[in-house]
Order: structure tokens, then C-alpha cells, then sequence
């Protein structure tokens, strides 16, 4: 899942309530009953009906949701042809000279707890935020006029989304166990933390926005680079089928959420346009940008010194490489704005590029 807050920047290639872990006090809920900010669900900028279309990519879903085909992906002992559980060309921290050089039994760790969080990470995103706005969607309480098969394609993400939650964290447990690592994650995945942080700033009746927004945002760009793994014969290959099943789903998600964008859109008024527009530079970076905190604790863990800590981490995550590896990824979502002449307005392009994303 290439980008991902920073798992994988320089590449080659919550709770117990969702609701209440996501939402900051006061904050309008996807899923209640209030329309978000500036809807106008069944007209465009000029009042005529909006003239968008849908056509459903979960015709097969039945036949070929994960969900619904693929089996348990349960691990074995690595073999001699398989014995990695990461690909070390998709840890950045892993090319470095300093982490190659760790003791074998270390730089293994590496690659597992990088696996623990990419998995974290996957439950965590779909179950407190993804399904949130999918159950919106499909209840139709997100202020979004949609036609009635959008709705119903709503449930089966939802359905999508909780299973790989569900694998996710089957796949930790087994890890853990065969390992005998155990995982070092955060409470809060950064993500979250941002998007929390992002809503805060926000006036309450924008905050709903923000969440249909970092949805759709996350929805276009999870899908940009997960084929990369899978491909790779030296992993275990409950971890490369795991995330085969995972790219699978994720890639008719992406078209699903790319369409509704659309309607969203149609569904604003030119205020609210505008106040989108100007979030999704920060939503892009809140989903993209690597958590350094992290990352440096990890690595102090492993025995290095601060001093070659903070060396690791300013040669790899350089300003220049994060910033290149956020545009590239971003590029297809970015597209999806553009088309709506989002940069018609000077005050957003000039957003667009303070994030480096032009």
C-alpha cells in the first residue's frame, strides 16, 4: 500500500466506539442525520440537476470480492524460497547502511514490524473511518443525492472493508505467533491523529466534509501501489496473498469512490467548493506524509543511537524524496480535482503547490 503515512516513502516502485474515536466534540457525523456543509443534493452550481452518471464496478462483486472467494491465508514456517515477511525494497529505512547492517535476527524484526503496521494501519483506517462514510452512503445521511445502485455498491465496501480489517488482524495474530515478535505500534495510528487535528481547525459544520474528503482521498490513493508486494517471491505467501486479495477489492473501490467525488461535487454549493478544494492538499499529506515520531522510536528500540537515529531518518525521508514520493502517488487523485477545475481559483492552486503537489 505504497504511501501510506510514510511506510512506504522512496520506494522503487480506535477505540471502542468508531464514531467517538473519530469525531472531535461538537462535530457533524457522516452518519447522522445532518447534510454536510453547502449541499445542495439535487443540483449543480447553477441549480439544473447535475449531469454525472454512475456505472457500477461490483457487477462481479459476488464472484470476486475476496469476502466472498478467497480462503483463509494461513501462515507457514518460511521456507527457504519464501522466508521474508516484507519486501526490504518497500521499507525505506531498510536500504539504509545503518539498518542493513543490524544483526540478521534484527533487520527481520524491521521487516516484521513493518509488516505489523502496514496491518494495523489496514484495520484501523476501515474500520473507524472507511466504513463510517460507507454506511453513510448507504443510508443515504451523508447530504449527497445518489442513485439508488451507489447506495447498495455502499454495503458491499462495507462488507469489503470489514473483512480486511478482519484478515489484517488474523494475519498480526499469526506473525505474532510464529515470530515470536510482538508488535510495537502506536495508540493512535497518524493518520487518525491528523485528520483529527484537521477537523479540529475546522468550524463544525465543515468537519463532515472533511471526512467524505479524506475518504475519497484515501479510497483513490490505497490502491496506487499494492500490486507491488505480491509480485515479490521472497515473502511468505500468506503476506503476498493477503495483500493480493487486498489490491483486488481496493482497486474497484477506487473507481467507486472516483465517481462519487463526482456527485459530491455536483452536490456543493461554489462556497463549499471552495472550502473542499482548500482541505485537499492537507488531507493528501495527513494520509501521505511518514510518521518520523515513530519511525525514530523504532529505530532507538533496535539499539541505535540517537545521534544515527535522527541520520537514518534525515537520509531518508529528505524533504526531497518525501515530497516527490507524495506527488507521484497523489497523481491519479489529484487528476479526479483537476477535472473539476479546481484550480480555476488562485487561493487553491496556491494551496496545490505549497504541498508540492503541482
Amino acid at each position: 500500500m505504497c504511501g501510506i503515512v510514510g511506510l512506504f516513502v522512496g520506494c522503487s516502485a480506535l477505540a471502542y466506539c468508531p464514531r467517538k474515536a473519530l469525531a472531535p466534540a461538537g462535530a457533524a457525523t457522516v452518519a447522522g442525520a445532518e447534510p454536510i456543509a453547502g449541499s445542495a443534493p439535487e443540483a449543480g452550481t447553477d441549480g439544473e440537476q447535475a449531469d454525472v452518471s454512475y456505472s457500477s464496478p461490483f457487477a462481479r462483486w459476488p464472484e470476486r470480492a475476496t469476502v466472498r472467494r478467497a480462503p483463509r491465508r494461513e501462515l507457514s514456517a518460511p521456507s527457504s524460497d519464501a522466508s521474508r515477511y516484507f519486501s526490504p525494497e518497500l521499507v525505506p529505512v531498510a536500504r539504509h547502511p545503518l539498518i542493513a547492517e543490524l544483526r540478521p535476527e534484527l533487520f527481520d524484526a524491521v521487516l516484521v514490524q513493518h509488516l505489523y503496521r502496514y496491518l494495523d494501519f489496514t484495520a484501523k483506517l476501515e474500520t473507524l473511518v472507511v466504513n463510517r462514510t460507507a454506511l453513510g452512503i448507504a443510508q443515504g445521511s451523508v447530504g449527497v443525492e445518489l442513485p439508488e445502485e451507489m447506495r447498495f455498491d455502499a454495503y458491499k465496501i462495507y462488507c469489503d472493508e470489514a473483512y480486511h480489517a478482519l484478515f489484517s488482524v488474523d494475519l498480526m495474530r499469526q506473525v505474532r505467533d510464529t515470530t515470536g515478535i510482538a508488535p510495537v505500534l502506536p495508540d493512535q495510528p497518524y493518520f487518525l491523529r491528523r485528520l483529527e487535528e484537521i477537523q479540529q481547525e475546522l468550524p463544525p459544520h465543515t468537519r463532515a466534509l472533511a471526512e467524505l474528503l479524506f475518504v475519497t482521498v484515501s479510497e483513490t490513493l490505497i490502491s496506487a501501489s499494492l500490486a507491488e508486494l505480491p509480485v515479490d517471491s521472497e515473502i511468505v505467501p500468506a503476506v503476498r496473498e493477503t495483500i493480493r486479495d487486498h489490491a483486488a477489492d481496493e482497486g474497484r473501490h477506487h473507481v467507486y469512490f472516483a465517481a462519487f467525488l463526482r456527485y459530491l461535487w455536483a452536490a456543493l454549493d461554489p462556497a463549499a467548493r471552495r472550502e473542499a478544494a482548500l482541505l485537499v492538499p492537507r488531507l493528501i499529506a495527513a494520509f501521505l506524509q511518514p510518521d518520523t515520531a515513530a519511525v525514530r522510536a523504532e529505530l532507538l528500540g533496535y539499539g541505535l543511537t540517537r545521534d544515527d537515529a535522527e541520520q537514518v531518518l534525515a537520509d531518508v525521508y529528505d524533504e526531497k524524496t518525501v515530497a516527490a514520493h507524495t506527488r507521484a502517488t497523489a497523481k491519479r487523485t489529484i487528476s479526479y480535482f483537476l477535472a473539476l477545475d479546481v484550480l480555476d481559483d488562485p487561493m487553491v492552486e496556491h494551496e496545490f503547490r505549497v504541498y508540492g503537489l503541482l
